[in-house]
C-alpha cells in the first residue's frame, strides 16, 4: 500500500515536471531531453510498481522495466551534458562523445537478448530480489558508470555557475543529484551482491518525489534562463571527491547499523531517513547565504583578516587584464566585485564628460536605467570630497527621488567611488548581499577602495590606449596626406611648365601635340589619386609585372613639359616590377632634379643592366649639403627647399625598398647630384 502510494505520487510528479518543462522552457534540446530523462524513469517506476503489486506476471513487468532501464545510461548522460548548460557541439568534448555513442549498446542489448540472459528470480513474489546473470553484472555495473560521470557533470556545471546562477539553479540540481545518487545506491547493489533488491524501491520512490518537487519548485519558483558553459580542460573540484568519501563512509555506517533494523519497511525507512538527511545537508552547503556566514565565522575567529587579499588582489587584477575591449573591462569589474563581497547584484556609473555626471556603463543581474549622479548630489558628495565608500543603510545620505526609488527597488546598499589620480572617474553600485545580516566594516571599505585603484587605473589605461590609437591613426592619415599632396604637387609642376611654356609656343602645332598629351597623362593620374582616396584605409599591395624600364623612364620623360630639358638614354632593360609605383618614382627624381636646375636642366636619364637593372637621374644642380645627405636626406617631412615638403624621397625609398630594390645617391655642391635606382632582376 505505501509503494503503491509513494510511485503514484512520482508519477503525478513527473507528469507535472514535463508539463511545466515544456510550458516554461519550450522546444529546445535541453527541454526535450529532461522531458524524456524524467518520463523513462517514470516508466521505470511505474513497471516496478506493476511488478511488486502484482499486476500480472512480475517478471514480464520487469522485462519492460529492463528496456527502459536501457534508455537511461545515454539519457542521463545527455542531460547532464544539455541541463543548464549553453550547449553546443563545441561545449561537448570527444570523450563525451564516445560515451553518448556508446550509450546507443544499451537498448541494443537490451532487445536482442531474452530477459533471462540478464536476471532470474526463482521467488520474486516472497523475495523480490532479481539474481544477476553474468550479462546482467555487466549491464547493471555499465549503467552504474554512466550514473555516476552523470552526476560528477552536474557537479561541473554547478561550479562553473556564477553566484547568481547558482541561486538559480540550486534545488534543480540537487533534486536531480540526489535521483542519480539513489539510483547509484540502488544499483550498486548489483556489484556488490549481484543481485538488485526490489525491497529498496520505496526509498527509490521517496528520492524520486523530493528531486521532482525540487526540481518543479525551481522551474517555477526561480526560472531556468541559466545557460553556462563549462571549460573542457576543468579539473573536477574537491566538492565531488569529498561528496563521494561522504557517501561510501555513509554506505559503511548504515551496512554496519542495518543489522539493528528487522525486515521489511523498518529498514527501508532507516535508508530513507539517512537519504533525507543527506539531501538537507546538500541544500545547507549550496546555500551561498550559508557558505557566507561560514566564511565569516571563519575569518573573525580563525584568521586575523576577514579576506585573504592576495588571492583577492590576483583574481581581480587576472580579470581586468583578460578584458579586450571596454565592455569587457566593465563586466570584469562587476563581477570581480560581486564575488569577492558576496553581492547579488552591481552596476557602473561612468563620467560624462559633456556634461560633468556619472551616466549608466553596464550592469551585472541589474537592469539599464536612466538615472544619472551628479558632482553635486549629495549621494556623490562623500566619495568626491573624502573618497568615502557610502553604504546607503548606514549613512543614509539625501538623494533625490529618482534615485532613492532606484536604490530602494534594486536592493543597492553601497556607491564605490573609482579614482584616477584626483578625478572621479566612476561610481560602482552594489545590491542584493547573499548575506542580508553581514556587518561591513573598515575592512570591506579598505578591500573595496583599494580594487577601486585598480579598476579606475584599469578604465584610464583602456581610455588611454583607445587615444593612442586614434592618434596613430590621425598620424597615418597625415602621413598619407602628405604624400599625396606630394603627389598633386608633382603635377601641378608638370601643369605649371605647360602653362608657361605655351606663353611661347602655344601657335607652334607641335607644341600643341605636346600640351594635349601632358594634359591627358596629368588628368589620368589625378583620376588614379582619386581613386585611391577612396580606399584609403587599405593597404595597397604591389601588382608585379615585367616592365621594361627604357621604355617606362621614355613616357615618364615625355610627361614633363619642356623644350629637350630631359633626356633618357641607356638600353632595354626588363624588371618585375609595379609600372605605377616605379613611374612614381621617376617622376619624383626627375621633377627634383628640374627644380635643382631652375627648370632649366640638362636632367639625363639613363637605364641599363650592371649587376641589377637600373634607373640613373643625373643633373648639373646646385647639390645636397654632406651632412644633410648623411643624415637627413630619406627622412620624413625633412627637406633643403624652400617650398618643399620633405616627403618626395622618403616615398621613393619605401617605395623601392618595397620591391626588395635599394637607391645609391651621390652629390657634390654647386656640382649636382646622381640618384641611381636599383631593382632585382626577373626571376627565372
Amino acid at each position: 500500500m505505501i509503494q503503491i502510494a509513494l510511485s503514484s505520487v512520482a508519477l503525478l510528479l513527473a507528469v507535472a515536471y514535463a508539463a511545466s518543462t515544456l510550458w516554461r522552457s519550450g522546444r529546445t534540446l535541453a527541454a526535450y531531453v529532461s522531458v524524456v530523462a524524467i518520463a523513462v524513469s517514470a516508466v521505470i517506476e511505474f513497471c516496478d510498481l506493476a511488478a511488486v503489486a502484482g499486476f500480472g506476471e512480475p517478471l514480464v513487468w520487469k522485462r519492460y522495466s529492463l528496456i527502459a532501464e536501457g534508455l537511461l545510461p545515454a539519457l542521463w548522460l545527455l542531460f547532464s551534458l544539455t541541463h543548464a548548460r549553453a550547449v553546443g557541439v563545441r561545449f561537448v568534448t570527444v570523450a563525451q562523445r564516445i560515451l553518448l555513442a556508446a550509450g546507443i549498446a544499451f537498448p541494443v542489448l537490451v532487445l536482442t537478448l531474452p530477459r533471462a540472459a540478464f536476471f532470474y528470480s526463482p521467488d520474486f513474489d516472497t523475495e523480490r530480489v532479481l539474481f544477476l546473470s553474468n550479462t546482467g553484472y555487466v549491464f547493471y555495473g555499465g549503467l552504474l558508470v554512466y550514473v555516476v560521470i552523470s552526476l560528477i557533470n552536474l557537479e561541473a556545471t554547478y561550479s562553473n555557475a556564477s553566484l547568481t546562477s547558482r541561486w538559480k539553479i540550486k534545488f534543480d540540481f540537487i533534486g536531480a543529484g540526489s535521483f542519480l545518487a539513489v539510483l547509484i545506491f540502488y544499483y550498486s547493489q548489483g556489484l556488490l551482491y549481484r543481485t538488485i533488491n526490489m525491497n529498496l524501491m520505496p526509498l527509490r520512490s521517496l528520492v524520486f518525489i523530493l528531486a521532482l518537487g525540487m526540481m518543479l519548485y525551481s522551474l517555477l519558483a526561480r526560472g531556468n534562463g541559466v545557460r553556462i558553459a563549462v571549460s573542457r580542460s576543468m579539473a573536477y573540484k574537491s566538492v565531488v571527491l569529498f561528496a563521494v568519501g561522504l557517501y561510501l563512509v555513509a554506505l559503511g555506517l548504515m551496512g554496519e547499523g542495518l543489522k539493528y533494523f528487522g525486515e521489511g519497511h523498518q529498514k527501508t525507512l532507516a535508508l530513507g531517513g539517512a537519504f533525507v538527511v543527506g539531501i538537507c545537508l546538500l541544500v545547507v552547503l549550496l546555500s551561498e547565504t550559508a557558505k557566507r556566514k561560514i566564511k565569516v565565522f571563519l575569518h573573525k575567529n580563525f584568521y586575523q583578516s576577514k579576506y585573504d587579499y592576495r588571492t583577492q588582489w590576483l583574481q581581480f587584477t587576472d580579470r581586468l587584464a583578460s578584458a579586450r575591449k571596454e565592455d569587457d573591462l566593465w563586466v570584469a569589474i562587476l563581477s570581480g566585485y560581486c564575488e569577492i563581497f558576496a553581492m547579488g547584484c552591481g552596476g557602473l556609473f561612468v563620467r560624462n564628460g559633456e556634461h560633468n555626471d556619472f551616466r549608466w556603463a553596464a550592469g551585472h543581474e541589474l537592469p539599464a536605467t536612466e538615472v544619472v549622479l551628479a558632482v553635486g548630489d549629495q549621494v556623490v558628495s562623500p566619495m568626491v570630497e573624502r573618497s568615502w565608500v557610502v553604504n546607503l543603510r548606514e549613512d543614509k545620505p539625501v538623494s533625490l527621488p529618482e534615485q532613492e526609488t532606484y536604490f530602494t527597488e534594486n536592493g543597492i546598499q553601497f556607491l564605490v567611488p573609482l579614482f584616477s589620480a584626483e578625478d572621479l572617474e566612476a561610481v560602482l553600485v552594489l545590491g542584493r548581499p547573499v548575506n542580508q545580516n553581514e556587518q561591513y566594516l573598515y575592512e570591506d571599505y579598505d578591500l573595496m577602495k583599494t580594487l577601486a585603484r585598480q579598476a579606475a587605473s584599469a578604465l584610464m589605461n583602456h581610455r588611454l590606449s583607445e587615444q593612442l590609437a586614434r592618434s596613430r591613426e590621425l598620424e597615418v592619415m597625415g602621413r598619407v596626406s602628405a604624400f599625396i599632396i606630394h603627389d598633386l604637387k608633382n603635377l601641378v609642376y608638370t601643369l605649371s611648365l605647360t602653362v608657361d611654356n605655351a606663353q611661347e609656343h602655344i601657335a607652334d602645332p607641335e607644341f600643341q601635340e605636346d600640351m594635349l598629351d601632358t594634359l591627358s597623362n596629368t588628368v589620368n593620374r589625378m583620376k588614379v589619386l582619386i581613386s585611391r582616396l577612396k580606399n584609403l584605409p587599405e593597404k595597397r599591395s604591389l601588382e608585379l609585372e615585367q616592365v621594361n624600364l627604357y621604355l617606362l623612364a621614355t613616357d615618364t620623360a615625355a610627361m614633363v613639359p619642356g623644350n629637350g630639358s630631359v633626356s633618357v638614354g641607356g638600353s632595354d632593360s626588363v624588371a618585375e616590377v609595379d609600372r605605377e609605383e616605379i613611374q612614381k618614382v621617376v617622376m619624383n627624381l626627375v621633377v627634383n632634379a628640374l627644380e635643382a636646375t631652375d627648370g632649366k636642366g640638362p636632367v639625363r636619364v639613363e637605364v641599363g643592366t650592371g649587376s641589377e637593372p637600373f634607373i640613373r637621374v643625373s643633373d648639373n644642380g646646385c647639390g645636397i649639403p654632406e651632412e644633410f645627405l648623411r643624415s637627413q636626406l630619406f627622412s620624413p617631412f625633412k627637406t633643403t627647399k624652400k617650398k618643399g615638403l620633405g616627403i618626395g624621397l622618403y616615398q621613393c625609398r619605401q617605395i623601392v625598398e618595397a620591391h626588395g630594390g635599394r637607391i645609391d645617391v651621390e652629390s657634390t655642391v654647386g656640382m649636382g647630384t646622381v640618384f641611381t635606382v636599383w631593382l632585382p632582376s626577373v626571376s627565372t
